[in-house]
């Protein structure tokens, strides 16, 4: 059967986004079961997630000890129901090549994915192919108390409007609406997310906390983003899983963490009071059940 619609990426992970998109498109009336039928865990089994899609509150809750899952307003999956559904980011080679033969059983077709280059940031755009035209959710009709509402506080409105004293102008307050400024939410923490993930595919061997050569590269990168953002202050996690002897653990994690902070100030000389080494050992799993995703270093800015 003929591609219906084709997915252009750029970064691996958000070609898998858009290719969940793509189908929600193409089935506008798909619940958070039916994507998971179409894109089972079996799709992406990567270490550290517990479903591939999430409704959004829970992927948020899960985003706080690491962010694991696409979560942001532009990335996030709107379904039919009202819901938000948010899908996992974390996406290897294997995985993504099962994302793309999976979308193939529902016509959609993916581009090779490009790379994105320096601070720019990853994305997707959906092409329809060979005459399709994506269907119109339908909109239910609906009657309830809400338009009798709307109805009731015009008729209070226009009541107002012709009791008001003729000759009196109406003063229009200006509405101010104070911005939340969020530090975090620019380019280098997207840079850094990624970095981390990188550093953790680099594992330190068991009970060591020794940098090995894929780690050293990671840590890198990591300079380069903070020589690029001389502001940037940065607090280095170690966290291990519940093997073990705790206070061991806690030592561990704390060498670990000490470890990367030292390669970065003796050899890419980034200053020392950028920078915080902490070891939290097994205090802050995030999986109980699986000992693998608790050990992990995490990159945290410090605002």
């Amino acid at each position: 059967m003929a591609s219906k619609v084709k997915v252009y990426g750029k970064a691996q992970n958000r070609t898998a986004l858009g290719i969940a998109h793509a189908y929600v498109v193409m089935y506008p009336h798909a619940t958070l079961e039916d994507l998971r039928k179409a894109f089972p865990n079996s799709v992406c089994p990567d270490k550290g997630v517990a479903e591939n899609f999430l409704p959004l509150e829970k992927a948020l809750e899960f985003n706080t000890k690491m962010s694991l899952y696409f979560a942001k307003e532009d990335e996030v999956i709107n379904l039919a129901d009202g819901s938000k559904v948010a899908l996992a980011q974390v996406w290897s080679k294997p995985s993504f090549e099962r994302m793309v033969e999976q979308g193939k059983l529902y016509d959609i077709e993916v581009a090779e994915f490009e790379k994105t280059v320096g601070k720019e940031k990853g994305g997707y755009r959906l092409e329809y192919l060979n005459g399709y035209v994506p269907p119109v959710p339908e909109v239910k009709k609906s009657g309830g108390p809400w338009i009798w509402i709307i109805l009731a506080l015009v008729a209070v409105a226009l009541i107002a409007w012709l009791c008001m004293p003729k000759g009196e102008k109406v003063v229009e307050v200006e509405k101010i609406v104070e911005k939340e400024v969020i530090v975090r939410d620019t380019v280098y923490v997207q840079q850094i997310e990624e970095i981390e993930r990188n550093f953790n595919s680099a594992q330190f061997e068991q009970g060591k906390s020794e940098l090995n050569d894929d780690a050293k590269l990671a840590l890198h990168d990591l300079a380069k983003v903070l020589r690029q953002n001389p502001a940037l202050r940065l607090r280095i996690e170690g966290h291990t899983s519940s093997e073990g002897d705790a206070d061991t653990n806690l030592r561990l994690s704390e060498a670990r963490a000490q470890a990367a902070v030292d390669f970065l100030v003796e050899k890419e000389s980034i200053e020392p009071s950028r920078l915080e080494a902490i070891g939290k050992g097994s205090s802050e799993p995030i999986d109980p059940s699986n000992h693998e995703s608790n050990r992990r270093t995490e990159f945290e800015v410090i605002e």
